[in-house]
């Protein structure tokens, strides 16, 4: 039996890429369940919630329950329930991140002037009125958090602009960084991840694409890392990087070498 009773798994760009299940993906979550380890499945995407996840895999044959889903969106309402309860936001984010705050008590504002806290995401009608009405709010001091940190984000063919492109131009016209940016790597995605798989760090696999995101959350953890090369990470980047995984692998279906070789 090896050593790991979970594993906190990346999921564009290290199960899936679009709509088509990377190679492996199939062989390497059934390996995981069969040595009896709890899976979470943790993405910075905040535009879906985790039925939808759900419904995804099962178009692969894969059973994931919407309790194993963590996104980039949950933790950023766990963490606005946390530190800004009551708070009037305005939302630069699509259908699925409007509503899950609105379901958690926020009104969400259009008036900038009106606002305590700006929550800036992917939006892809994202545009010029919507920067200066973000930039206006936040020269009359509302606070600024954001869901992810991604600049780009694996699409079906291509990358292409993420949550981070937004958090850039805002932060860019309004000359001050977010005040916390949610979602893989932040503490607060890792202390959700953990509390929801219930084991202790020194006990979970990460697995990801990303050395910095899926890779530093684990190691800030003190879980064990896994990057594999079937996203975006190039021999170059990972030569170069200062957080370095513990294991390399070129798919979830190499699971297995690593679960033998802590055994």
């Amino acid at each position: 039996m090896a050593p790991y009773r979970g594993a906190i798994l990346d999921v564009d760009g290290t199960l899936v890429r679009g709509d088509d299940g990377l190679p492996g993906m199939d062989t390497g979550i059934r390996k995981l369940r069969e040595e009896g380890i709890d899976l979470l499945l943790c993405s910075n995407n905040p535009t879906n919630p985790p039925e939808d996840y759900v419904e995804r895999f099962a178009a692969h044959g894969v059973r994931i329950d919407a309790e194993q889903v963590l996104t980039s969106a949950l933790v950023t309402a766990e963490f606005l329930e946390a530190e800004h309860a009551g708070s009037d936001l305005f939302v630069v984010g699509e259908t699925y991140l409007r509503d899950l705050l609105r379901e958690r008590g926020f009104a969400l504002r259009n008036d900038p002037d009106a606002v305590d806290a700006v929550v800036a995401s992917i939006d892809r009608e994202f545009d010029y009125e919507t920067l200066a009405q973000a930039f206006w709010a936040l020269e009359g001091g509302a606070a600024f958090v954001g869901t992810d940190p991604d600049v780009t984000i694996p699409a079906a063919k291509r990358l292409v602009p993420g949550s981070g492109a937004i958090l850039n131009a805002i932060a860019g016209v309004a000359g001050r960084e977010p005040d916390r940016v949610l979602g893989k790597p932040s503490r607060e995605a890792g202390a959700a991840a953990l509390d929801r798989l219930g084991v202790p760090a020194d006990e979970i696999l990460v697995v990801g694409d990303r050395l910095d995101t899926d890779i530093a959350l684990g190691d800030g953890i003190g879980a064990t890392t896994v990057l594999v090369r079937s996203g975006v990470t190039t021999p170059d980047d990972l030569a170069e990087a200062t957080v370095r995984p513990d294991y390399v692998i070129d798919s979830l279906g190499e699971i297995e070498t690593v679960l033998g070789d802590g055994a």
